[in-house]
């Protein structure tokens, strides 16, 4: 139990650059008060008392911001950074080493019986705002861009951006360690955006140049992106 809080506390340390001190941490992150209070939940709700496990559940939110129902199942080493309207769904499975940013659903499309919640791998990061919604599978390394709505499965090591989520990278570089650099996670739009306009520029150039030689001949430009 100790080693367990302890690994707690060092992933703490290892993902957040802002950790001073292990006081600072115990007393004041609630993303690890959370992940505590969900342990204890969960392992009453395994022995059936689901009204305290809820019960327990509810109280964490209420202090936490978290809402983690105690039948999830989650693996070693989770970071919930900051952690306001993380939302963890009854049978959603969680992976060692994953990090959740805030405002993160992983949550069902409906009312359906069994299992209605994610599946995510381990080292997966979960960028804020994002929602992972239904029985899918997130595979191993991948990144989720922040406010990405994502309903469909990912293979691993895939970067997903957008609503609906789209896979803009695949494979790359080898993951070493836990990566949080999700700043950088390419947008498409922003990126096609960019190609249109540098396109623009470049027949507005080439039409000024063909009015000031007086030339009226038909004009073949390459429109392509």
């Amino acid at each position: 139990m100790f080693a367990t809080l302890r690994e707690d506390v060092r992933t703490v340390f290892e993902r957040d650059p802002a950790a001073k001190s292990t006081l600072e941490v115990i007393l004041t992150y609630p993303g690890l008060h959370a992940l505590w209070f969900y342990r204890t939940a969960h392992r009453l709700y395994r022995g059936r008392h689901y009204v305290m496990a809820r019960a327990i559940s509810q109280f964490a939110r209420f202090l936490t911001g978290i809402e983690i129902h105690p039948g999830a199942r989650i693996g070693r080493r989770l970071f919930i950074d900051h952690g306001t309207g993380v939302v963890i769904g009854e049978t959603t499975e969680i992976g060692d080493d994953v990090t959740l940013y805030q405002g993160v659903t992983l949550g069902g499309t409906g009312k359906e019986q069994g299992k209605r919640h994610p599946t995510i791998g381990d080292r997966v990061m979960i960028s804020c705002g994002a929602r992972i919604l239904g029985a899918i599978t997130i595979g191993h390394d991948c990144k989720i861009g922040a406010g990405a709505v994502v309903v469909k499965s990912v293979p691993p090591d895939c970067t997903v951006v957008g609503i609906p989520g789209r896979i803009v990278r695949v494979g790359g570089r080898p993951v070493k360690g836990v990566d949080l650099q999700h700043g950088d996670l390419p947008d498409p739009m922003a990126e096609a955006v960019l190609r249109m306009t540098a396109q623009i520029d470049r027949l507005e150039a080439r039409i000024a140049v063909l009015e000031g030689s007086g030339e009226h001949d038909d004009i073949d430009i390459d429109t392509s992106l």
